[in-house]
């Protein structure tokens, strides 16, 4: 059985050259199968894998616009529509210079374990751009959304694909991504994209939902070893919308936040993050973490991460492979108790492996950050029945359904061999349910 997933990892390797990050996802999740496939041959004679890892459609599109100097720009455009077997594709759109195809087949193959571990209808996909909504005017960006969404509309739809937000792509853009669809298709179809506005269709704790999942993950995680938050130091990679909801979250279960980060350097804050002047900087002005190191008179730390500062909880919220070995050696040293994934990959995977030998809890993206696309299916009900749920509500059902991740994680883990291995557990209930799926549908 190793020789065939071998054989189908090269395979992959040769047909998508310089991917390296669809590379690495695809091989972080080979390595959980083979006592899978040695269960269930069946898996194998379909060739599940073979179909699982080359998407079922990848568009790749020019996005002309005109900036405010009135020269005409060109960006490119993707969305890579993964795996239908559980329902439509559903997943983020991503506006970053960092967006090649290499990345949007990572984030849609990933997506596609995270939807099925939710429970929900969903199948996996990923798009975006590599334009750069930083520094650029609300005409701008809106020009650019308005062009993006003129060539994905006749790809998307309520039964189809649903694409979301993700790095670079907030409220503002999908407001501006959603205008546009409604306008070339003459229909107010509230279910093609999620992220809404709450006067337009949104749902309450779609906004928090990713970081608040990532928390509630982690605090599942460390019950089983019978503590909290409570009290603990915690540091969060990022400042956009995931790192500021987990800090919101974190601090609410107790714990005591010193740290965040940008592209810029880290924040160190022994007093604790103040949330409220953090959002102000981030979201109102969009500034760097450093005028908020000013304002608070904490301290900036420039061109480094915040794992050195150390803590119990650590929550990598920005980007991927942005945790390495070096920085989890340093956690380690610190005396972390777990690591919880509120982006996606954000752990190479020696720091992965350095993690879990030291006997830390870990909880891998697909599994711990499956928050987002989970509050976004609940968004999908909510708008298929002209509703509107209350923030309570909505947040007890996102808390549900984080912790039936997590314990349908741990139970698979430990049914293969691998007690407390929640990366094998998410990988295996992930993959079982749509590969089972793909065999009912039969070879399409």
């Amino acid at each position: 059985m190793k020789e065939q997933l071998a054989d189908i990892l090269d395979q992959v390797l040769r047909r998508n050259p310089g991917e390296r990050e669809f590379h690495q996802a695809v091989r972080e999740v080979f390595e959980s199968l083979e006592p899978v496939l040695r269960k269930n041959p069946q898996y194998v004679d379909a060739a599940v894998l073979e179909r699982l890892c080359e998407p079922e459609r990848q568009i790749i599109f020019r996005v002309p616009w005109v900036d405010d100097s009135g020269r005409v720009q060109i960006n490119r455009g993707f969305r890579v529509e993964y795996n239908s077997a559980l329902g439509p594709f559903k997943g983020g759109l991503r506006f970053h210079p960092s967006v090649y195809l290499g990345i949007v087949k990572f984030l849609g193959f990933e997506q596609v374990f995270k939807n099925s571990l939710t429970g929900m209808p969903i199948g996996g996909g990923k798009g975006g751009s590599d334009f750069d909504p930083r520094g650029r005017s609300q005409g701008e960006v809106m020009r650019f959304c308005q062009s993006f969404m003129t060539e994905l509309y006749r790809h998307l739809g309520e039964h189809t694909d649903v694409p979301a937000g993700d790095i670079g792509v907030g409220g503002r853009e999908i407001g501006y991504l959603f205008g546009q669809y409604k306008r070339i298709t003459n229909r107010w179809e509230a279910g093609v994209l999620t992220g809404k506005g709450l006067s337009w269709g949104g749902s309450l704790v779609r906004t928090e939902a990713t970081g608040y999942g990532t928390v509630l993950f982690a605090e599942r995680m460390l019950s089983t070893r019978g503590q909290s938050f409570d009290g603990r130091r915690v540091v969060v990679s990022g400042a956009g919308n995931v790192a500021q909801y987990a800090i919101q979250k974190a601090q609410q279960l107790g714990g005591h936040v010193v740290g965040c980060s940008d592209s810029t350097g880290y924040v160190l804050d022994e007093r604790g993050i103040d949330l409220p002047l953090l959002q102000q900087v981030r979201e109102a002005e969009r500034l760097p973490v450093s005028v908020y190191a000013e304002r608070r008179g904490a301290t900036f730390v420039p061109g480094r991460r915040v794992w050195e500062v150390g803590a119990e909880v650590a929550l990598p919220c920005a980007t991927q492979n942005e945790l390495d070995e070096d920085d989890a050696a340093a956690l380690v040293r610190s005396g972390v108790l777990a690591v919880s994934e509120g982006a996606n990959m954000p752990t190479t995977p020696a720091a992965v492996a350095l993690l879990t030998e030291a006997g830390v809890l870990f909880a891998p993206g697909k599994a711990a950050n499956a928050g987002g696309v989970a509050t976004s299916a609940l968004e999908m009900q909510q708008n298929a029945s002209r509703d509107a749920w209350s923030f309570e509500y909505t947040e007890q059902r996102l808390a549900g359904i984080m912790h039936a991740i997590h314990d349908r994680c741990l139970t698979t883990a430990d049914a293969y061999d691998a007690p407390g291995n929640y990366v094998v557990g998410a990988n295996i209930a992930g993959f079982t349910k749509v590969a089972d799926a793909m065999l009912a549908l039969g070879v399409v």
